[in-house]
């Protein structure tokens, strides 16, 4: 269980390109949970103790509720390529060994969370549309003889 409250449903190491001139790829300790994906910098070796996480600052989080859509797919040599979308139009490019299916447990947690958010605006509304109607109880039915 992370510090977030959220299960950890899958971990291991991606490499993302970074932003800068050069566009490196950089190694990320991932985390995915049912809320998004975790980039953690890969913990260095440090003498004495071993160390606890890093602070919470230097935690990426990509949270589905800023993502569109996981995008280009492309399987060259032993890697997987795939461009994580997010609302605002920024691109996050990846790359995973291929047998890992990082870009498909991505999408499928996308999904999976947007079909939660779906449904949970459905009863928000549903509990509304009760609430108006307890309100005003003469009101739906006038408005419901009208369209008939």
């Amino acid at each position: 269980m992370l510090e977030s409250g959220c299960k950890a449903l899958k971990e291991g190491v991606l490499e993302k390109r970074s932003d800068g001139l050069l566009q490196l790829w950089k190694k990320k300790r991932c985390i995915l949970t049912e809320e998004g994906l975790l980039l953690v910098p890969p913990k260095q070796p440090q003498p004495g103790p071993p160390a606890a996480e890093p602070p919470a600052a230097k935690i990426k989080e990509l949270h589905f509720s800023h993502m569109k859509t996981v995008d280009c797919v492309e399987r060259k040599g032993k890697y997987v390529y795939f461009t994580v979308v997010m609302a605002e139009g920024k691109e996050i490019d990846f790359r995973g060994p291929q047998e890992q299916g990082w870009n498909a447990e991505i999408t499928l947690r996308l999904v999976q969370y947007k079909n939660r958010q779906a449904i949970l605006a459905v009863k928000s509304t549903r509990q509304k549309q009760q609430h108006l109607a307890q309100q005003h109880p003469g009101h739906r039915l006038r408005s419901a003889s009208n369209s008939a």
